[in-house]
C-alpha cells in the first residue's frame, strides 16, 4: 500500500500543478466571467475542484465535519445556476481554499484504507482532469470573444503529407468497455459486441477535407443535414467550424470545433456516416491476437510521447504527427488532438451501477446526449484512454471535437 499511497500522492500533486498552470496571468475578469451561457466561469471550476475533493475524501471517506460551509452552495454542482456563479472570491482566496483542503486530504491519505477506497481516489483524480478540460475550452472561448488566436503554437515540424484513406475492420466479436480500477461507471461492465465488416477513416477528418464541404456550400445545402441538424443550422447560420484553421499549412490538421450535426452533415456529403461508439472502440482498442481491449491504441502502457495531450503542443497538430499513435488495425490519431463524435446516444452498458453518485453519468442517459471518444490536445493523461466515454448535446461545438467517418 505504501507504493500506492506514493503513486496517488504524486499524481494528485502533478494534477494540481497542471491545474494551477492554467491560471497563470489570468486577469480577474476572465477568472470570474462566463465566456458562454452554457459554461461556468473558470474560477468556479477551480473552487468546485476543492469542494468536491473535500466532499468525497474528507466528509465521505474520512467522516470529518464539513469545513468552509460558506462555499457549499457556491461550489456544489447543484448549488447555483451558472449565471449566478460569477460572484466569486478572488483567485488568491480560492487558491488558499485549495491548499487547506489538500493538506487535510494528504493527512488522511497517509492512513486511508486504500484497498477499499482506491477507485474513489482515482475517480477524483479524473474529476480534476475533466474540469481542467472545461477550463481550457472556456479560456479558448474568451480568446475567441476577444478575437485572439486559440492555439498558441504551431507544431515545430511538418510530417510528410498524406492522402486520406480508410482501413478495414473485419467482422467479429470484441470485448467493449472496461473493469479496470480507473474505469468510470459508464465504462462498465465489459461486454461482447458482434460487428459486421466496416471501413473506417485512418485519420480524423482534416481541415483540407472539410474545406471541400465548405467550398461546396455544405453549410447551406439542406440535403446533407438531418431534420434536427437543419433546424439548428437555420438558426445558428454558421459557415465554418468554431476553431477553424483556414490556411494551406493547416490542411492536415484535424477539423476542430464542430458539433454532432456538422459532423453528420459532412459524413452525408461524402457518402459515409459517423461510426457507432462500438465501431470506434474496436478500431482503436481491440487486439485480436490477445483477445483484449487495449487501454491505448499502441498497447496498455502509457507513453507520453505517443499522442497530443495535456496542452503539450499548446494546440492541435497534424493528424499524422504522432506515428506511434496507431492501433492494431492501422487507425491513427485515435486518442488526443481532438475528441471524435460518434453516432451513439449516451446510454448505460449492461450491468451498469452508479458510481459514485447518480449525477455523474446516469442523469445524462436521457437520449439527448451523444458519445465522443478519444480525448483532445488538452486532456490529461488520467482521463485519456480508448474506453473513456465523453458526452454532450448534439448542438455543442465549444469543445475541442472533430470526427472520423465509416462506411
Amino acid at each position: 500500500m505504501s507504493d500506492l499511497r506514493t503513486e496517488l500522492k504524486q499524481a494528485f500533486e502533478q494534477s494540481r500543478q497542471l491545474t494551477l498552470e492554467l491560471f497563470q496571468d489570468i486577469d480577474p475578469q476572465t477568472f470570474c466571467q462566463q465566456a458562454h451561457p452554457t459554461f461556468s466561469p473558470i474560477g468556479w471550476h477551480l473552487g468546485h475542484i476543492a469542494f468536491t475533493e473535500a466532499l468525497w475524501i474528507l466528509e465521505h471517506l474520512a467522516g470529518q465535519s464539513p469545513i468552509f460551509t460558506e462555499y457549499r452552495q457556491l461550489f456544489a454542482a447543484d448549488g447555483l445556476p451558472k449565471e449566478k456563479r460569477q460572484e466569486l472570491p478572488d483567485f488568491k482566496v480560492i487558491q488558499d481554499y485549495l491548499v487547506v483542503i489538500r493538506e487535510k486530504v494528504f493527512e488522511y491519505l497517509a492512513i486511508a484504507p486504500l484497498e477499499k477506497q482506491e477507485r474513489l481516489w482515482r475517480w477524483l483524480l479524473q474529476h480534476e482532469t475533466q474540469h481542467n478540460e472545461t477550463i481550457a475550452f472556456v479560456l479558448a472561448l474568451h480568446k475567441l470573444n476577444a478575437a485572439q488566436p486559440v492555439f498558441a503554437a504551431i507544431q515545430a515540424d511538418t510530417p510528410q503529407s498524406f492522402q486520406p484513406s480508410m482501413v478495414e475492420i473485419p467482422a467479429g466479436k470484441f470485448r467493449c468497455g472496461s473493469d479496470d480500477i480507473v474505469a468510470q461507471d459508464n465504462e462498465r461492465s465489459p461486454h461482447w459486441i458482434d460487428l459486421e465488416t466496416y471501413q473506417i477513416d485512418r485519420y480524423p477528418v482534416t481541415c483540407g477535407e472539410f474545406q471541400t464541404f465548405i467550398n461546396s456550400g455544405g453549410y447551406q445545402t439542406k440535403k446533407y443535414w438531418t431534420a434536427e441538424g437543419w433546424q439548428w443550422q437555420t438558426q445558428a447560420q454558421v459557415t465554418k467550424p468554431l476553431y477553424w484553421l483556414n490556411a494551406e499549412k493547416y490542411r492536415d490538421y484535424p477539423v476542430c470545433g464542430v458539433n454532432y450535426y456538422e459532423a453528420q452533415a459532412y459524413a452525408n456529403f461524402v457518402g459515409k456516416r459517423l461510426p457507432t461508439e462500438y465501431e470506434w472502440e474496436k478500431a482503436a482498442a481491440w487486439q485480436p491476437h490477445t483477445q483484449q481491449t487495449q487501454l491505448y491504441p499502441w498497447g496498455n502502457d502509457w507513453q507520453a510521447d505517443c499522442c497530443n495531450h495535456s496542452l503539450k503542443q499548446r494546440g492541435i497538430v497534424s493528424v499524422n504527427y504522432y506515428s506511434k499513435n496507431q492501433s492494431f488495425y492501422g487507425c491513427d490519431d485515435c486518442i488526443g488532438n481532438v475528441w471524435e463524435w460518434t453516432a451513439s446516444v449516451f446510454q448505460p452498458y449492461p450491468e451498469f451501477v452508479v458510481y459514485p453518485y447518480k449525477g455523474y453519468s446516469a442523469n445524462y442517459f436521457d437520449n439527448e446526449h451523444f458519445v465522443l471518444r478519444g480525448g483532445s490536445w488538452v486532456t490529461r493523461r488520467w482521463g485519456i484512454r480508448n474506453t473513456f466515454r465523453n458526452w454532450y448535446h448534439p448542438w455543442t461545438r465549444e469543445i475541442f471535437a472533430g470526427f472520423r467517418c465509416v462506411c
